[in-house]
């Protein structure tokens, strides 16, 4: 079996780096980016992958930049990961300028040596960087490529807001082979149980329905469903979720609102049963907010059974354009098609406030159910199924 690498860049992924100077030449300027060293232990412990540090470090050797300084630095650095059993395989580094033009420098693959001659398995390895370059290594080498956004440097050439961490999910480019993370947890999780993402396409006589979801998103959310409330309802299940929810419906509003409502619930239902996978690691259950003049819980249970317990009344025949009895035929579709248990309870006098916190009681709900613990990845059941 040929062998894997995650071939990691140094100054802004694994340490970082100074805003002004771009260099690390101090030990008092060594500071590590948070959870790399837990992670990178758990990744050793856990997976098959070699690690490799490669760097471009410009003028290294010259006066602005004296070689004992990156030694010194550099030995402390590793001297570091070593004491909590992290250790690199082979370290890589170039010290061109970019003017150079030199072969080795990255994206350049000049230095990859062994890397590149057929013994290692690079389409299941990894470039890990903070940069634009090292996706294009990634690209050069027919990796993969892990784009860590926490602390942006020169080269970033993405929106303020992605580069810090705006962005959780898996990217577009070039199918599923790019992907941006805001912090090493995240890295670490990914790579050892995978991104739970969820793609439904539900298509009948009454409704054409697609519907797409990250549950380790950020909360990014494109919803156009024709019903203006519902909407607003769902925005909320993706931003307090925590997931990026993308919900676009083509229904029969000329009919009614139901044929939208029951379906969207069913085909989102069917993404979040599809995105959780074999359930492994995740809490399992789940509840309950207060809004304003309302207290709304919501428990659940992604235990495998689907059943609804509903104990909310409106006295509103419709909230802006939703009619009041989709409610609940909206949590038993959805509850049906993720096979959850649900419990929906309300009071309040204020039928738009109860409705949304009904929602958003929901979002947190899902929220603390589908939290992942990869350090124990077990299924969270004693029958030994979900």
């Amino acid at each position: 079996m040929k062998k894997r690498a995650l071939f990691i860049d140094r100054d802004g992924t694994l340490i970082e780096e100074p805003p002004v100077t771009f260099q690390v030449d101090t030990l008092e300027q060594l500071v590590f980016l948070p959870g790399v060293i837990r992670s990178l232990y758990f990744i050793c412990r856990n997976l098959d992958f070699e690690l490799v540090i490669v760097t471009n470090q410009d003028g290294l050797g010259t006066s602005s930049y004296p070689q004992e300084n990156f030694d010194r630095v550099q030995h402390k650095m590793l001297e570091v990961f070593a004491g909590e059993s992290v250790h690199f395989d082979s370290i890589l580094v170039d010290s061109s300028f970019p003017e150079d033009n030199s072969p080795n420098r990255k994206p350049g693959t000049g230095m990859f040596g062994k890397y590149v001659t057929g013994d290692y398995d690079l389409e299941n390895s990894y470039v890990i960087g903070d940069r634009e370059t090292d996706m294009e290594l990634a690209e050069n080498l027919g990796c993969k490529g892990i784009r860590i956004a926490a602390t942006p440097g020169p080269g970033t050439d993405v929106p303020s807001g992605e580069a810090r961490g705006a962005c959780g999910s898996a990217c577009e480019t070039d199918g599923n082979r790019f992907h941006t993370f805001d912090s090493w947890d995240r890295i670490k999780d990914f790579l050892f149980a995978g991104e739970r993402l969820a793609a439904v396409q539900r298509k009948t006589k009454e409704t054409d329905i697609y519907v797409s979801l990250n549950l380790d998103g950020n909360g990014a959310c494109g919803i156009s469903t024709g019903v203006g409330f519902l909407d607003h309802m769902l925005e909320q299940i993706g931003r307090h979720g925590g997931m990026d929810l993308t919900v676009k419906v083509a229904g029969d509003l000329q009919v009614d609102e139901h044929h939208t409502i029951e379906d969207t619930a069913i085909a989102l239902g069917e993404a979040l049963l599809k995105a959780l996978g074999d359930k492994r690691g995740i809490e399992r259950y789940g509840y309950c907010l207060p809004m304003d003049d309302c207290l709304c819980s919501v428990a659940l249970d992604f235990g495998g059974r689907p059943w609804l317990v509903w104990d909310a009344t409106f006295r509103r025949e419709k909230i802006g354009d939703m009619p009041t009895e989709m409610f609940l035929h909206f949590f038993k579709s959805l509850s049906d098609a993720a096979k959850m248990n649900l419990n929906v309870k309300a009071e309040g006098k204020n039928e738009h406030h109860k409705a949304e916190g009904i929602f958003k009681a929901f979002a947190r709900a899902v929220k603390m159910a589908v939290r992942r613990d990869v350090y124990k990845y077990e299924l969270p059941s004693t029958k030994g199924v979900l």
